[in-house]
C-alpha cells in the first residue's frame, strides 16, 4: 500500500462545513500572505497568521492591514472576532497546530536585480523545525526553477527529519500579483498547481480549489509549474517594454498613446497594448528568469532587453519633470514639487508604490524641495514613513512649481484646475504618469502638461 503522507481528505474540504476541522497557517503577513489569510478564512478554514516581524503581527492582530485596507480589514476583523483567524508571534506553535502550512514569504531583489532567497530559507527552517507528520506545505510565493525541489524541499527535510512524499506533502501554487491587484482579482485567478507526489497534488488541488472562483491547472511536475510562472512574468515584462517603447514613440510623433489603446480595445482586436507603464512598478520577479539565464550561460535577448528598457523608464520620468520645468522657465534645482499618490492600488490605502521612495530620494539629491500627499494616508503616517508633507492637498500643492500624479485616485481625476493654477507658483507644470488629467484642459488653464505616452503637448 502506497504511503499517505497528508492527513487532509479532499472529500472533507469539498464541503464548506467540514473545512473548519483543518487549520491553515500562513507564513508571512506581507501582501501575498494576507491575501491568502483572507481567502482561506472566507473558505471556512481556521487560519493562523505568523511572521518574523512582530510589529506586523501586532498590526494584523488588531484587524489592520498595510495592504488593500478597504477590502482586507473588514475580513480580518470579522474572522478575528469569530475566532476563526488569529495572528501569532510564536511561529513554532503556529506550525505545530497546523494541518496545512502556506509559505508566502517573498523573494528579495535589490536595485541591481540580484535575487536573494535568504528570507525564504529562514522561513523554511522555522517551518521544518516544527513540522509534524501528515502536514501539507504549499508554497504560494513565486520562486525560480528548481527552488521547490531544491532549496525548499532540502531545507524542510533537513530541519524536520521527515521525508517529502512519505511523511509530509509539498506543493506549489504561486499567486502572480500585479501592481493594482485587489482581493477580488486574487479570487478570480486561475491557479497553477504542482506537487512532488501524486497524493500531495490531489489534496493540494482540492484545497486551492476552495479559495478560487476559477479553475486550477495541474502541472505534470514542479519544474514545469515554476517555468510556466516565470515565463508568464517574462511575457508581462516584455509586453510592458513594448508599451513603453510605443508610448515614447507617441510622445515624439505627437500622438496620444491612451487614445491609441482605447481605439484598439474598441475594435475588439486580438492584439492588446498594456496600459501599465513600467516606471510605476515593473515586476521585480522578472529577474528570476534573468538569473537562470546567467547561471546557464544561455542568451535570451528579448527578456534581457525588456528588463533594461523597463528599468530605464524611471529616467524618463525625471526627464519629463525637467523638460516641463524648463518650459516654465524654471530649473530643476530649487524647484518645489508635490507628488500625488503613493498607494499601489487606486482608491484604497495600500502598500507604498515602489517608485515613491526612489523618486523622492533622486529629486532631493538634485536639490528639489519635495512634498508627498495621498488622500488615504494621514500627514502623521507620511511623516512617520519619512516623507515630507503638509496637512492636506491644498497645502501640499500651495506654491508648488510642479505636481507629479502617480496614482489614479478618483480624487485626482477631479482636480479643479482653475483653483490649482491660483495656489501653485505660475507658470506651473503637471506631470501625469497615470493619465487622469485631460492634456488639453490643462493647457487651456495655462499649465505645461507632460505625461508618459502623451504626445499632445503644445507648450
Amino acid at each position: 500500500m502506497s504511503p499517505q503522507p497528508v492527513n487532509v481528505k479532499p472529500e472533507d474540504v469539498n464541503i464548506t462545513e467540514q473545512r473548519g476541522r483543518y487549520t491553515v497557517s500562513i507564513v508571512s503577513c506581507k501582501r501575498v500572505g494576507i491575501i491568502h489569510a483572507c481567502l482561506f478564512a472566507e473558505a471556512g478554514f481556521k487560519v493562523l497568521c505568523t511572521d518574523m516581524n512582530r510589529n506586523l503581527i501586532s498590526y494584523v492582530a488588531k484587524g489592520k492591514s498595510p495592504f488593500l485596507k478597504s477590502e482586507v480589514e473588514p475580513i480580518l476583523k470579522k474572522y478575528l472576532k469569530k475566532g476563526f483567524l488569529k495572528a501569532m508571534n510564536d511561529v513554532e506553535s503556529t506550525i505545530t497546530q497546523s494541518d496545512i502550512v502556506v509559505i508566502a514569504t517573498p523573494i528579495k531583489t535589490d536595485e541591481k536585480g540580484n535575487v536573494s532567497y535568504a528570507n525564504v530559507e529562514k522561513a523554511c527552517k522555522r517551518v521544518g523545525s516544527n513540522l509534524h507528520r501528515g502536514s501539507l506545505v504549499i508554497v504560494v510565493s513565486v520562486v525560480g526553477i528548481g527552488i521547490i525541489e531544491g532549496l525548499i524541499k532540502e531545507t524542510l527535510e533537513n530541519t524536520s527529519g521527515l521525508k517529502v512524499g512519505v511523511d509530509f506533502g509539498l506543493a506549489y501554487s504561486p499567486l502572480l500579483t500585479s501592481v493594482e491587484q485587489t482581493l477580488e482579482d486574487a479570487k478570480n485567478r486561475k491557479r497553477i498547481i504542482a506537487a512532488t507526489d501524486k497524493t500531495s497534488l490531489k489534496k493540494a488541488s482540492a484545497i486551492i480549489k476552495t479559495i478560487t472562483k476559477n479553475d486550477v491547472v495541474e502541472a505534470e511536475n514542479v519544474k514545469t509549474a515554476e517555468a510556466a510562472t516565470i515565463f508568464q512574468i517574462a511575457q508581462q515584462d516584455v509586453g510592458i517594454a513594448l508599451a513603453n517603447e510605443l508610448a515614447l514613440f507617441c510622445e515624439k510623433k505627437g500622438i496620444d498613446y491612451p487614445q491609441v489603446q482605447r481605439l484598439i480595445e474598441a475594435s475588439k482586436s486580438d492584439i492588446s497594448l498594456l496600459s501599465r507603464l513600467s516606471s510605476l512598478s515593473p515586476p521585480r520577479e522578472a529577474y528570476l528568469l534573468l538569473e537562470e539565464v546567467e547561471n546557464l550561460g544561455v542568451k535570451l535577448r528579448i527578456p534581457v532587453v525588456a528588463r533594461e528598457l523597463n528599468e530605464e523608464m524611471f529616467k524618463r520620468v525625471i526627464s519629463l519633470i525637467r523638460e516641463a520645468l524648463k518650459t516654465c522657465g524654471k530649473p530643476l534645482r530649487r524647484a518645489k514639487i508635490s507628488l500625488l499618490g503613493i498607494s499601489q492600488t487606486p482608491n484604497t490605502k495600500d502598500s507604498i508604490k515602489p517608485l515613491t521612495k526612489k523618486l523622492v530620494r533622486t529629486l532631493e539629491r538634485k536639490g528639489v524641495k519635495v512634498r508627498v500627499y495621498d488622500p488615504y494616508f494621514s500627514s502623521h503616517e507620511l511623516t512617520e514613513m519619512g516623507y515630507p508633507t503638509k496637512k492636506n492637498l491644498t497645502e501640499n500643492m500651495e506654491g508648488a512649481d510642479c505636481i507629479v500624479i502617480m496614482t489614479s485616485h478618483e480624487r485626482f481625476k477631479r482636480l479643479n484646475l482653475k483653483r490649482l493654477k491660483v495656489i501653485m507658483k505660475k507658470p506651473a507644470a503637471i506631470i501625469d504618469l497615470v493619465g487622469v488629467v485631460e492634456p488639453n484642459k490643462a493647457e487651456v488653464e495655462g499649465f505645461t502638461y507632460r505625461g508618459l505616452g502623451r504626445g499632445v503637448k503644445k507648450r
